[in-house]
């Protein structure tokens, strides 16, 4: 007798859990974790309201070239960290791995510059990095950022820095973090280009007591042998030429006029000589807020300013700053101080309930308590009232309504106090009212359209 040929098939193997796991440097974002960053959020928005700050959202991917003319072709970011890829027309395109780029694709393609200077917006969105995965580090993880165009005084930088610090300060961490603060100097041939120039000549010569990386970036960023973490590199960076002794007279004036208005907002400031931040686009101005008990290792955001980048992607000349700062590692620091935050997710009330009727009277209270601000769920499965109530005791409700064969043929349900272990018949048309009555107005979580959009 011959098989079926369907049965001597080879099977697909059945995939296992290993199989399906995340890829390495990227997490799910659980319920509890979205406590967090919902209350995050909202302290961004509140805070970028108070201060005239509109939203932006760019494209999660861009061509890449607005990256790589932006970040520069030298950059750790384009050079190692992209995730790049062609499209079907064989146009490379890349997932964003900053913020400040898109932006400003953004300000010149849809004309702001024609808008009422300066423009200030504001985004909360995923990027992407192919970085080494650690504590607070990921290949997708989420920023905020603020951006200012169209204005080049020293008290927009102290404006942008003060926001970085209120919000800090909202989430209760800006104790933990120091703010460092530098002038990297302008493009003037008689500031940066004479510093970089003295730079690399001073590291000449020395380059087998430098890392592997520094020595490549001799030739292509010599500003970042500054801030490397290697320890022979960091005894080379003590010695190095300072960038406070070639600032031309104006960013001179400029950073020492920033400094002044720092401390006239009483921001405590260390000035760091060997800050220079990764990016290609950074003048004058630059910044980080750098854990107070680890340092660098633990920084959690940073900014500065790009006077050039507008004119660089092919606009005319624009003065901008801006920051972006790693959700993921105020979270972390967040839980690790021990700090808690508001949830509305706590449910009000379980609704059990026995037989179709019973259901069908369910739905439309439990719709009806839904609509008034009282947040319930309910058992619509086929269980026992009292496996049902074991539910509800895991959802540690304050009340739950009980609807069964007899309450649904007497036009009643049973309240029951779960903390109390007392319970109350009522008429079914009166419940939604003894549950206002018992949970209280203030407990309700009404819905309002304003306040959603925000």
């Amino acid at each position: 007798m011959s098989k079926n040929p369907k049965e001597t098939e080879e099977k697909e193997p059945k995939p296992t859990l290993k199989d399906l796991r995340t890829p390495k440097g990227v997490h799910d974002i659980l319920p509890d974790d979205h406590e967090f960053y919902t209350y995050l959020k909202k302290v961004i928005r509140h805070r970028a309201r108070q201060s005239g700050y509109r939203r932006i959202t760019t494209p999660t991917f861009e061509f890449t070239d607005v990256f790589k003319r932006s970040i520069g072709d030298t950059s750790d970011i384009v050079s190692k960290e992209m995730y790049s890829f062609e499209d079907r027309k064989g146009r490379s395109l890349t997932l964003k791995p900053e913020g400040t780029a898109g932006v400003v694709r953004s300000y010149l393609q849809h004309n702001m510059q024609t808008w009422p200077q300066p423009v200030e917006l504001y985004y909360i969105e995923p990027h992407f990095r192919y970085d080494r995965p650690q504590k607070g580090r990921y290949r997708q993880f989420w920023q905020f950022g603020f951006e200012v165009l169209g204005e080049t005084d020293p008290a927009i930088d102290a404006q942008i820095i003060q926001l970085f610090k209120v919000i800090l300060e909202d989430l209760g961490v800006a104790d933990l973090f120091t703010l460092q603060i530098n002038s990297i100097g302008c493009m003037n041939k008689n500031c940066r280009p004479h510093f970089i120039e003295d730079l690399r000549n001073y590291y000449m010569g020395k380059e087998r007591s430098m890392c592997e990386e520094c020595q490549t970036r001799l030739e292509k960023n010599p500003l970042r042998l500054l801030d490397c973490k290697e320890e022979d590199c960091i005894i080379l960076a003590k010695l190095a030429p300072q960038m406070k002794d070639y600032l031309c007279e104006e960013c001179k004036e400029f950073h020492e006029e920033l400094l002044k208005l720092l401390e006239g907002l009483g921001i405590e400031y260390v000035e760091n000589q060997k800050l220079v931040r990764g990016l290609d686009y950074y003048t004058k101005t630059v910044f980080e807020f750098w854990s107070a008990s680890t340092g660098a290792q633990n920084a959690i955001g940073g900014g500065g300013r790009y006077d050039g980048l507008v004119e660089k992607m092919g606009g005319q000349p624009t003065p901008a700053i801006g920051f972006a700062a790693g959700m993921e590692r105020i979270i972390d620091t967040m839980k690790e101080a021990g700090i808690t935050v508001p949830t509305k997710d706590d449910i009000h009330v379980f609704v059990a309930q026995l037989g179709f009727t019973a259901k069908q009277k369910a739905l439309k209270l439990m719709n009806e308590l839904r609509n008034v601000g009282i947040k319930c769920v309910g058992a619509l499965g086929k269980g026992a009232i009292k496996n049902q109530l074991r539910v509800a005791d895991r959802f540690a409700v304050p009340y739950t309504v009980i609807m069964g064969i007899t309450e649904v043929r007497d036009g009643t349900a049973i309240i029951r106090d779960m903390k109390r272990g007392s319970q109350k018949i009522v008429k079914y048309d009166k419940v939604l009212e003894e549950l206002i009555e018992v949970l209280g107005e203030d407990q309700l979580d009404r819905y309002s359209p304003e306040e959603v959009l925000y």
